[in-house]
């Protein structure tokens, strides 16, 4: 069963940027409305697609995690940025259906 990983500043590199499968990461926060609605969509996605890419989450309201807002310029949540050999390739913001995001995701990929 695939789990969605909690990143922080410290395993951020590990668990994306040197990653060996394509990674998935939603910046979100506990308060966001839109973000609590794409979580049951991630955790199916991380079930669906477990073998060929990681879920990820960064909660940007976390002091700690600033500097990865920061640094992948996060203005608007919820905001998804995929990552392929340690790349972002794509960047999905705002709500999205699970279908969509999951074609979305492996036409990147392909």
């Amino acid at each position: 069963m695939a789990q969605i990983v909690e990143l922080t500043p410290a395993n951020f590199a590990t668990e994306v940027l040197n990653s060996k499968i394509p990674v998935l990461v939603d910046f979100w926060a506990p308060w966001c409305g839109p973000c609590q609605m794409m979580a049951p969509i991630l955790e199916n996605l991380a079930q669906e697609l477990g073998d060929k890419i990681k879920i990820a989450k960064v909660n940007v309201d976390d002091p700690d995690n600033q500097p990865l807002a920061v640094e992948y310029q996060i203005q608007s949540i919820p905001n998804m940025k995929l990552f392929k050999n340690g790349e972002e390739i794509a960047s999905f913001i705002g709500v999205r259906q699970q279908a969509s995001l999951r074609q979305d995701i492996l036409d990147k990929l392909s």
